[in-house]
Order: C-alpha cells, then structure tokens, then sequence
C-alpha cells in the first residue's frame, strides 16, 4: 500500500511539475536514447561490405555457370628454346634435356686437332723446366699472394721428375706444370660464356654469330640445341679440382699414362688412340687417352665433365653456385664425382684429402697473364 501510494504520489508531483514549466514557456518532452553518430556510420559500413563480398563472390560463379568465363590455360616460357629455333631454323623437342646421350661426333675435335705435331714437341729435362721457371720469377709461393700466373707452357712432363726423392719439391714441380694448363683452358671458356652472353643480349645477330653458336652446339653435344643446357655445359672446373684430379690419376706426374701418352686424367676410350693398361684381361677393350701434349688432355678433360651424362648433377650444382654466389667451390662440387672411378664415395675422400692437404684452394680465384695486347683486350 505504501509503495503505491509513494509511485501515485510521485507522478502527480511530476505532472504538476510538469504542467507548471509549460506554464512558464518551457517545453517539456520525454528523453529518447541516443544512438551515437559512429556507431551509426560503422552500421552502414559493416552492410555495405556483406554486400559486396557476396556480390563479387556470387557473380563469378554465376557467369562461370553459364558458359561466359573458360577454365585458365597453362602458359609455360619458351623464349630460351625458341631463341635457339630461330637460329637453327628447326623444330625443338623441348622434352630433350641433359639425361639424353649427347652427340660424341664433335665432341672433341678441338682436342686431336690441335695444331701440333708431336715431333716438333721437346722433352724437357727437370732441372731445365726448374732453371726456365726461376729465371721467369715463376713460384707457387708468389702465386698463393698476388694470385696471378705467367702463361708457361710445358708441352711434356719431364721423365725425371719420378726420380724427385723430395715428395714436396715433385709436387711443387708438377702443380707449376698444370697450372697455366688448366688456367688456359678455363680462359678459353670464360672468355666463349662472355661471347655467348653477348649473343644473347642482341636483338639481331650476324652471320658469322650464328654459325658459332651452332658450333658449340655441336662442341658441347647439345642434341637438342637447347640454350639452357649450352650454358650450364659451358663453364669452368675449379683450379683445385682439376689440380688433385691430375695428381691422382698420374701419382703426382709419374705414371706411365702421363708419361708416354700424356694422359693427366686417366680418360677412357674403347675406339680412338690409348695405352693399354698393364695386366688388362684380354677381353677388356679398354684403352687410357692418348694425347699430342698436356694441354690437350685438359681440354678433354673439361670437355667430359662439361658433357657426360654421368656428371650432370655435378654441372647442376655448378650452375646454383655460379648463380648464386658467382664463384665455384670445389670441396662442394667433388662430391658429385663418384662416378669418375670405381672406387666412387672413396675417390672422392681421396680428392678431398689432396686439394685440402696441399692448400690447393688458393688458386682457385689465380688468373692467368694475357699472353698479347689483343687478348687483355678480351679479358
């Protein structure tokens, strides 16, 4: 009874209150709960957005429905295979790659048609090689520094340096030999990559440009004339690499393969020019490279890790360092090597063992002195 009379008692004060304020001028209304200005605006936003997000998530599907949109074709970028088309003139199998055989025929014509004849070539003695290097200021010690290499060019090795007691003086002797060899024929390809990039770079090339791409396709044995596959072949061997590759396969210069046929890799044929190992079976046709001079066994060389099926993943790796931190490691890439001798994973050990026991690494960034003004142009 209290509370209603309290409630009834309050709203005849409020209406008199009321009633007394319009009495006086006032208008009295009753207050409505506003809604805040950027609730409202944040409101219109949030519909707005459903919106458009079912508008442009319905309208595809509908079109698509309805015939108007077709399923996206797949565009894949032939621009290096169709550069190499145009030169050649000819269809391309672009499922050929590096797992195909490559076309021997050419492949080391350059090697045995080196112009020299083998009568002309002069067997030095040891302490002469030894006199003619000091007299050049010529030493490996020098070398280890200021990186750079005179273009000496020993044809033979000497038949007495398997007389040299003195294991690191022999060593010495035989790593001054093969340098410039190896640095040469490394020159030789850098110096083809350089022309090969410039051809790629131009929008028209000439006759001549033409016909020497299509030689070093068939130089390198790529079959399928393939820009991408020339280019991963096309490149150097680490100095180190190549250096402890000689020195296994030669025993530091003093095998008979490195001595009557100049044979610093222990290369293989079953058809052209070799010696005999001693003990074969008879039924093993197999003969080692014989070669005119040194030079021309580092050529075939390159040319066989450049070119053989067995050591593509070796000029993958090759192809990821050149691109990635432009220079090449050989402690990384010799494990890629194994099918170089039968004896596989230990060859490897051994090579390993050779380029970090005698600190072959550091010629791997020497550089070999211009032998003319016209070539230091190149270079």
């Amino acid at each position: 009874m209290y509370k209603d009379f309290m409630k009834n008692n309050n709203l005849k004060n409020i209406l008199a209150i009321k009633k007394f304020l319009q009495s006086k001028g006032y208008k009295v209304s009753k207050k409505n709960k506003i809604i805040p200005e950027n609730f409202i605006a944040f409101y219109y936003t949030a519909v707005g957005s459903v919106f458009l997000i079912l508008f442009f998530y319905l309208i595809p599907i509908t079109l698509n429905s309805s015939g108007i949109f077709s399923k996206n074709d797949i565009v894949v970028n032939s621009s290096k295979q169709n550069f190499s088309k145009v030169f050649e003139g000819k269809e391309i199998d672009l499922k050929k790659d590096e797992n195909e055989e490559v076309d021997a025929k050419n492949l080391f014509l350059d090697v045995f048609d080196i112009d020299i004849n083998e009568q002309d070539t002069v067997r030095l003695s040891a302490s002469t090689i030894k006199e003619l290097f000091k007299d050049e200021n010529y030493n490996l010690q020098d070398i280890r520094k200021n990186k750079l290499v005179k273009p000496i060019n020993i044809d033979l090795l000497p038949s007495e340096i398997k007389s040299i007691e003195n294991t690191k003086k022999r060593k010495e002797l035989f790593i001054q030999i093969v340098l410039p060899l190896i640095l040469e024929e490394n020159k030789k390809i850098r110096l083809e990559r350089k022309t090969l990039f410039a051809i790629l770079n131009k929008n028209n090339n000439s006759k001549a440009e033409k016909n020497w791409l299509k030689s070093k396709f068939r130089q390198y044995g790529v079959v399928n004339r393939d820009l991408a596959t020339l280019k991963i072949r096309m490149d150097e061997i680490p100095v180190s690499l190549a250096i402890a590759q000689a020195a296994k396969e030669t025993g530091w210069g003093t095998s008979r393969f490195a001595q009557e046929g100049n044979a610093l890799f222990g290369q293989w044929t079953y058809s052209g020019e070799g010696i005999k190992p001693a003990g074969s079976d008879s039924n093993d046709t197999h003969k080692v490279m014989k070669f005119k001079i040194l030079k021309a066994s580092v050529r075939a060389y390159q040319r066989n890790l450049n070119t053989h099926k067995s050591y593509k993943k070796f000029r993958k790796v090759r192809a990821i360092q050149r691109d990635v931190f432009g220079n090449l490691n050989s402690l990384e890439l010799v494990n890629y090597l194994d099918k170089y001798a039968e004896t596989g994973q230990k060859y490897i050990e051994i090579l390993k063992q050779i380029i970090d026991q005698n600190k072959l690494t550091d010629f791997d960034d020497a550089k070999i002195l211009p032998s003319s003004q016209k070539e230091k142009n190149l270079i």
